[in-house]
């Protein structure tokens, strides 16, 4: 059932003072208490700031439960402690009513009370396990039981600090500005077939790093109206070629291994000196399966179905190995946080020595909020092997991994970012590969 709304005027208000306050960078979280109460209201924004709470309803009158579990309009919103009493006055001033209730503590205990009772003081991991124990018991009956428990477990991790990015590089050096400033644009060709996404994005990053982008699609390198020989470097971008029913990635790649033309037009390229390729998620199934073309790329995995079982969407945290890779230049020892789309992005080795053997080529791993290596899900959410998610050639001009840069180059694209990465010319620290491609063509 809806709550009730006896004055329209008065959303109207709540809802124009709301903005404004988030204009003037007034507020730091939000949350409207009509679907599911106060109380729910309360316990759900500490679940997500794994916080405690010191909730005091003494004052504001009327029965403390009725008031707790009212599924009625309103909002609870969190501000500094210094902006508290200007709040209140901007939100009374629009004829709206406003209580201080209470601040996050970081005990990590919830505790509400109300007429100088104690109503409840309990630990909020608890609350948060009761909160998903629903969500828990079915996610082990769709997905995979052990993932469905690790993500469960992590409720009880007290000490993650969430995501945590660290730079070992200057987010506002563009290194690619003396060669863009010659004027030259290397031509670059963004790989479609279909089913495939993403091109606008991976197009708009290699323009912005001095390249002259080029829509190319399949069709054209298979019938022989476009060749790779016009071009410097090449992407196989994302997506869902053929829908995947021929495997992820594994139909694009066996469409250029058996046709004579594009066979002969992708080892010529792959066996210049003088070229670069980078596939992404759906690309990086392809340019795996091309491995019988690409130099130094015989230890590369097969990429299979998540541990998970399910496909995954996440904003998750990597780290830069050191490697040969073109693109990953100077970021050796950088955490960042990456969108990540795919259901097969399993690294599948062929045995024990292949995955040595690829030791030294790996650009990527997933990492946990404490930036260690993990294959614990959902840090990794494929969960590949020493969380293995990028990988390069033995000379480090072709590359492949899981994660999504080109969707994330600007800071703007990011579901979370750090206000610091808003500075400047606003780009993320990804737009960093890109550059770096620009300065190894010179």
């Amino acid at each position: 059932m809806a709550p009730d709304l006896d004055d329209p005027a008065c959303l109207g208000a709540y809802f124009e003072a709301v903005q404004a306050l988030h204009r003037d960078g007034r507020l730091l979280a939000y949350h409207d208490i009509a679907d599911g109460g106060l109380f729910a209201t309360l316990a759900e924004m500490a679940f997500a700031s794994r916080c405690g709470l010191a909730i005091a309803l003494d004052g504001i009158g009327g029965d403390p439960l009725a008031m707790l579990f009212a599924e009625e309009l309103g909002a609870v919103v969190q501000v500094r402690a210094q902006d508290r009493d200007e709040v209140c006055a901007r939100l009374a001033a629009a004829g709206l009513v406003v209580h201080a209730i209470g601040e996050p503590m970081a005990d990590g205990r919830i505790r509400i009370a109300a007429n100088g009772m104690m109503l409840l003081d309990t630990p909020r991991a608890d609350l948060h396990r009761a909160w998903s124990a629903t969500t828990h018991a079915l996610q082990r009956l769709r997905d995979n039981p052990a993932a469905a428990d690790e993500e469960y477990e992590r409720i009880l991790d007290a000490d993650d600090p969430g995501l945590d990015p660290r730079l070992t590089f200057a987010l506002d050096a563009d290194v690619a500005a003396p060669y863009i400033a010659t004027g030259s644009r290397p031509a670059i060709a963004i790989l479609r077939e279909q089913g495939v996404n993403g091109q606008v994005e991976m197009a708009a990053a290699f323009d912005r790093a001095g390249f002259a982008a080029h829509d190319v699609h399949m069709s054209d390198l298979l019938a022989g109206r476009r060749s790779l020989a016009d071009f410097r470097g090449f992407v196989a971008c994302g997506g869902f070629s053929y829908g995947d029913v021929l495997g992820a990635g594994e139909g694009w790649a066996k469409s250029i291994l058996f046709n004579a033309r594009a066979r002969d037009d992708f080892a010529a390229f792959f066996g210049r000196s003088d070229t670069f390729a980078l596939g992404v998620c759906n690309g990086c199934q392809m340019m795996s399966n091309l491995h019988e073309l690409i130099p130094g790329s015989v230890a590369w995995p097969h990429f299979v179905r998540n541990k998970s079982e399910q496909f995954e969407a996440r904003l998750v945290q990597v780290e830069v190995q050191r490697s040969l890779s073109l693109f990953f230049a100077g970021m050796e020892g950088s955490r960042l946080p990456v969108a990540l789309a795919h259901g097969e992005g399993y690294a599948e080795f062929r045995d024990d020595a292949d995955l040595a053997a690829v030791q030294s080529c790996v650009t990527l791993r997933f990492v946990d909020n404490a930036g260690a290596t993990t294959e614990r899900y959902p840090y990794n959410p494929n969960g590949s092997p020493q969380g293995i998610t990028g990988l390069t050639t033995a000379d480090g001009r072709f590359s492949i991994l899981m994660p999504h840069p080109e969707r994330v180059f600007r800071a703007v694209q990011m579901s979370w970012h750090p206000d610091a990465w808003l500075a400047g010319d606003g780009h993320s620290p990804w737009m960093r590969m890109f550059r770096n491609a620009r300065v190894w063509v010179g």
